[in-house]
């Protein structure tokens, strides 16, 4: 049971948030609103997340106030000095869900309005709940903005199936000839079911009740739900422009993977923001998807591949990326010769049944 907004205990070592990035972003925006003389957290994670910058937090987090000092002035270990926190309205450079999410958590604190504005939509999970809350939170256009609050009033929250753990599986359905696949109560958020958007622009039949985008400025409180019905059939190239990233972020390795099967060229643009992931997936996916005879070739913020109908199979490394070693299974399932994947339990991370569900569609 939670105490409140200010409920929080000096901390004595360092908060591991292990491999979660999340946690890396959102955590911080809750400590930079504490005030008093014991107010400083170390947060730290594993090898992946070390190498993370935070500066992207640190910025908006000191314009408000709070005090962030990092390993090399932008890497974990850091720590997180709370303040009095002022007002701010702030332009995020990319769009990312956490950072808005982080600066939104902190203006819950902060001693006047608090507004972040984004270049193209991303997630806004954390706006919804904030919502359903009792949170006062606006939005107008591409910017969204809190006013603090005494406390929060939430007396149950119902998670839905993650679409981007379901993606892996509705890529396998894809890929895996004679395949139908029917996934439920799946969260079709809008803000997250781009994959899905591309799956069907691909020439999949994925078939839902999927989330519309929103028709005027209200911020929705409902996390939509559906079942998806998938039936395996051939592919077309198709190009993800920068503003579908922000949606797409994490299942754009799967496009990857898909484009090879594809007929046609797949290109991915705008998508730098990979290159900050658990590890770089532009380069670890170019890399371990050529090493399976796929053309593929990365650019500066994404890549572009020449669909050939297929891979031969091989060997794959996930470097500890728990999407890299379930895309090299799912890989594996529609390759010729088969894949051996190396760190296939860094999927435990955030899916830890993967191997269990994925091995009935083979």
């Amino acid at each position: 049971r939670g105490g409140g907004l200010r409920a929080v205990e000096p901390a004595g070592e360092a908060i591991d948030v292990g491999n979660s990035g999340t946690l890396m972003r959102l955590l911080p925006g809750w400590l930079a609103g504490q005030e008093g003389d014991d107010s400083s957290w170390t947060l730290d994670g594993d090898e992946s997340i070390r190498r993370r910058p935070v500066d992207r937090i640190a910025e908006p987090l000191g314009m408000m106030g709070a005090r962030v000092e990092a390993r090399e002035g932008r890497f974990p270990p850091f720590t997180v000095h709370g303040a009095r926190l002022h007002a701010l309205d702030y332009e995020l450079p990319v769009a990312s869900a956490q950072v808005k999410s982080c600066v939104l958590i902190a203006g819950l604190l902060a001693h006047g309005e608090v507004a972040v504005t984004e270049p193209t939509p991303s997630r806004d999970h954390t706006e919804r709940l904030l919502a359903r809350a009792g949170v006062g939170i606006e939005r107008r256009g591409p910017r969204v903005a809190v006013t603090n609050v005494d406390e929060l009033e939430l007396d149950h929250v119902t998670v839905p199936g993650d679409l981007s753990s379901a993606a892996f599986l509705l890529a396998a359905g894809v890929l895996v000839p004679g395949s139908r696949l029917l996934l439920h109560n799946v969260g079709v958020n809008w803000t997250r079911a781009g994959f899905i958007r591309v799956l069907q622009r691909m020439g999949a039949v994925v078939l839902g009740d999927l989330e519309p985008p929103p028709a005027g400025p209200d911020i929705r409180t409902e996390e939509p739900v559906s079942d998806l019905d998938l039936r395996a059939g051939p592919l077309v190239g198709t190009v993800v422009e920068p503003g579908e990233v922000p949606l797409t972020i994490d299942e754009l390795p799967l496009v990857a993977l898909l484009g090879c099967f594809a007929e046609g060229e797949t290109v991915v643009h705008g998508a730098a923001e990979l290159r900050l992931k658990e590890s770089d997936r532009i380069a670890a996916v170019v890399e371990g998807l050529r090493g399976l005879g796929a053309e593929i070739e990365a650019t500066e913020d994404g890549f572009a591949v020449t669909g050939t109908g297929g891979l031969e199979g091989g060997a794959i490394d996930s470097g500890g990326d728990h999407r890299l070693a379930m895309l090299g299974a799912v890989a594996g399932l529609a390759s010729r010769l088969g894949v051996t994947v190396e760190g296939m339990d860094a999927a435990a991370v955030s899916y830890p049944l993967f191997l269990e569900h994925i091995g009935t569609l083979a």
